[in-house]
């Protein structure tokens, strides 16, 4: 029986399965049982131009690849037997190593590829553990607490809320004005030299005391400044004298 349909309509098949020019040059230069970076050139270049002469069946004329890299390899092969013209860059070394690097990359992109394609697949070689049995939990929340600690929950809670207020407490101080006059007053009673802790009430408190030394110091300076009183000191830190005008 005659087949009806035309040469066109056939089916065919590359067993070899090529994916591309550049992979069918790394099966060629495999083929030679050598390192890449120690292949021949022009022995890649003689197969690769014979593989494509003996493939006319598979209509290996409709690929533009293979024939582009047929012209291709013609060029570099003619270029590295021809000699070299000086002129002309990059060197046929330089296009033959180009292509050497690049069925490097290619070899090493195959092989990592073919080491995940054999790795343990999920649910062929390992398996998940089984999905657990749904198991409904029931949460209750029990308080045990005294009333000491609800007392001091309170009292925390409390705190951190409860607004800061500062109160200064009223304390009995002499005033400046106050010490003036005083001092005025006394320092004309004296003739001879006396300490300033003559000066202060003698019934004071020991808080309203110091209130009273110091205002009592500040108004024997200011009355100094003015001619008022005189001041004597013997050392640092040591008792302070007053006594009136000479």
């Amino acid at each position: 029986m005659t087949d009806a349909r035309g040469e066109d309509e056939r089916l065919t098949i590359d067993i070899d399965g090529w994916e591309g020019p550049l992979d069918l040059l790394l099966a060629l230069a495999r083929n030679q049982k050598v390192d890449l970076r120690e292949i021949s050139i022009l022995d890649l270049v003689e197969q690769y131009l014979d593989y494509v002469g003996h493939a006319q069946s598979l209509k290996l004329e409709l690929a533009a690849d293979y024939l582009v890299m047929a012209a291709w390899l013609a060029y570099l092969k003619s270029a590295l037997l021809l000699p070299r013209d000086p002129e002309v860059e990059p060197s046929p070394e330089e296009l033959a190593m180009r292509l050497q690097l690049r069925l490097e990359r290619l070899n090493a992109m195959r092989d990592a590829g073919a080491r995940l394609m054999a790795r343990d697949r999920l649910g062929r070689d390992v398996f998940t553990r089984g999905a657990p049995e749904g198991l409904r939990t029931i949460r209750q929340t029990v308080w045990q607490a005294e009333i000491y600690d609800l007392i001091a929950a309170y009292g925390r809670v409390s705190a951190r809320t409860r607004p800061v207020l500062h109160v200064v407490a009223q304390r009995p101080v002499m005033t400046l004005e106050t010490a003036i006059a005083r001092v005025e007053a006394m320092v004309g009673e004296r003739i001879d030299w006396s300490t300033i802790e003559s000066f202060l009430p003698a019934d004071a408190s020991p808080g309203f005391r110091k209130s009273a030394l110091a205002s009592s110091f500040l108004a024997a300076l200011e009355l100094a400044r003015q001619g008022k009183v005189q001041l004597k000191q013997k050392s640092p830190f040591a008792p302070l004298y007053l006594r009136g005008p000479a």
